[in-house]
């Protein structure tokens, strides 16, 4: 089943945990945790999502290289401009679970910055 998703006016966090659950297939009454039995979810209108507070200055995501001195910093403000779709997709990818099904649940999520004709 494919379950399409507006985002416009909703908020980051709350969104991202209804896209888990369907992915994640939670809502089923087969629900397995070791099983891969979700369902494909598109979110259309990435630009559009919003944030509580003042976290499009504040909240701050890390990313290192692995090299010395190779931890860098981006703003969610930034990454806004730069890719909206990025930060739908790591909001998701932190709420599934820490195992071997989460990249292969991830790539059933379709994310598109407006709404899709």
């Amino acid at each position: 089943m494919k379950h399409t998703i507006d985002a416009t006016n909703k908020i980051l966090g709350r969104l991202a945990v209804d896209v888990a659950n369907l992915l994640r297939g939670k809502g089923k009454p087969n629900f397995v945790p070791y099983l891969n039995q979700g369902d494909d979810v598109v979110v259309v209108n990435c630009d559009k999502i919003k944030v509580t507070g003042q976290k499009m200055k504040q909240k701050i995501y890390y990313h290192h290289s692995q090299y010395p001195g190779g931890l860098r910093e981006t703003k969610l403000e930034d990454m806004m401009e730069k890719d909206s779709r990025e930060v739908i997709r790591k909001a998701v990818y932190g709420m599934l679970p820490k195992n071997k099904l989460r990249d292969q649940v991830i790539k059933k999520l379709k994310l598109y910055k407006t709404a899709k004709e």
